[in-house]
């Protein structure tokens, strides 16, 4: 099993909860750089030319949230839930996350940690200012429902809080505006404390 990466948002969860579950997979790292994801090889694996993708056996899978539910599935855990209630929450927050929360947080990592890396000299002032004010909005959310909770969903661990977590480690670097949100710190020190969150990516 192979699990094609580089070292951006959405690779991160997926190698995450790989590392978390200790999976048997082949970390493939690509240069994004150097166009390793716009390869005829590649395009064929995954159409839409983005990291990550999993192989397994003829099998390929593409999306991160369907790989981080897939590799649980596969290693029989609770990550992606198996009754029916939890399973819905964890999809709530899955599609909230991708519309709302980790939207907008990622274009302010995208304005202040990707640019730079590109060589790309001035952020976007109009696009910082609205997605800093949006996600304030859903941080508010986010940080209400995590008041009295350790978790997303339920009392332990699952892809949900992957899958929202994943611009926080670099909330200093991308200028996400947590200092208002306390929940949402704790939580996040809460997830700091799993070996496979902090370092998700093969050395």
């Amino acid at each position: 099993m192979k699990l094609f990466y580089c070292e951006t948002l959405n690779p991160r969860k997926a190698c995450a909860v790989a590392r978390y579950l200790e999976s048997p997979v082949e970390f493939v790292r690509l240069d994004l750089g150097r166009g390793d994801h716009q390869t005829p090889e590649f395009l064929a694996m995954n159409p839409n030319g983005k990291a990550p993708v999993l192989q397994d056996g003829g099998w390929t899978l593409w999306e991160s949230n369907a790989i981080m539910c897939y590799l649980s599935n596969l290693a029989q855990a609770d990550l992606w839930p198996r009754d029916d209630a939890r399973q819905i929450e964890v999809m709530r927050w899955l599609n909230w996350d991708s519309q709302h929360f980790t939207r907008h947080a990622s274009v302010l990592y995208f304005e202040h940690v990707v640019k730079p890396m590109l060589g790309i000299p001035a952020a976007d002032a109009a696009a910082l200012k609205e997605a800093t004010k949006y996600f304030r909005t859903y941080a508010s959310v986010l940080d209400s429902h995590l008041r009295d909770r350790k978790f997303l969903v339920g009392d332990s661990l699952t892809v949900a809080d992957f899958a929202t977590a994943v611009t926080l480690p670099y909330a200093g670097q991308a200028n996400l505006p947590l200092a208002d949100f306390p929940a949402i710190q704790r939580w996040h020190e809460r997830l700091n404390e799993l070996p496979a969150w902090r370092e998700p990516f093969p050395a």
